[in-house]
């Protein structure tokens, strides 16, 4: 089955689901191989494999391939740049940074590595990616105009765009460990404008905040740093699902 199907799939299942993200930069594949393992086990749905900085070459090949070794989860890569793509991937999440003011991140690297994704048979799934404020260390590499956090109708313009040049996904981002994640206001804008699969990360650090993003639209979950800074991973993801999920 494609990973875009069996997302959809468990979307219509459970109401949403969860994504742990793993930064072969943050984690050494021995503990991304522990976080994917103890992941599978709390009913997360699929495993992100990137970063902003450092998220590539060897180090990357190695993660993915522990996490294979580790669970049977789906493997999507979170590129940053074309440096972010592996053969060892099932999926990626093919996005242009809509919001970016540097050329490369709407589609330089798009079109750089669009071959190696066909050559490697890495499934596409094509992403309107939005750095919404405070944006992180994702909105400075990206060179974001960052979306204010008081202007949902500029995220519903920029998903609408990315839906109709034909991106099924949009995500709508905070920056990793961003003291306040997406506010709900603009989840629910974007969603009722049509967004068909929204995906929201960025600063959700506690159950609360992920179920209230969910309630207001999101399909999607994606937390990285509660999960890094976790002492209890697997009671973590575990604790992340239950407040998502139907």
């Amino acid at each position: 089955m494609k990973v875009e199907q069996y997302l959809d799939d468990v979307i219509t299942r459970d109401g949403a689901a969860h994504l742990t993200l793993i930064d072969p930069d943050v984690q050494e594949p021995s503990v991304a191989s522990d976080i994917a393992r103890a992941a599978e086990k709390a009913g997360s749905s699929a495993i992100m494999v990137g970063g902003s900085v450092g998220a590539s070459g060897g180090i990357l090949d190695l993660t993915l391939h522990a996490i294979r070794e580790a669970a049977d989860l789906p493997r999507i890569l979170f590129p940053s740049s074309v440096c972010g793509l592996s053969r060892y991937a099932d999926a990626v999440f093919f996005m242009s940074l809509l919001n970016s003011r540097d050329v490369n991140y709407l589609i330089g690297n798009q079109m750089l590595g669009a071959k190696a994704v066909l050559e490697y048979g890495i499934e596409p799934i094509p992403m309107a990616y939005l750095i919404v404020a405070p944006g992180g260390t994702v909105g400075w590499v990206g060179d974001a105009k960052l979306i204010p956090r008081e202007k949902p109708e500029l995220a519903v313009a920029y998903s609408l765009a990315g839906r109709y040049l034909g991106m099924r996904y949009t995500y709508l981002e905070a920056g990793s460990g961003a003291a306040d994640p997406v506010p709900p206001e603009m989840i629910r804008a974007v969603k009722s404008a049509g967004c068909k699969t929204l995906v929201v990360g960025g600063g959700i650090r506690d159950e609360k905040t992920a179920r209230a993003a969910v309630v207001a639209g999101a399909d999607i979950i994606v937390t990285g740093t509660a999960i890094e800074e976790a002492s209890e991973v697997e009671r973590t993801i575990a604790g992340f699902v239950d407040a998502i999920t139907q």
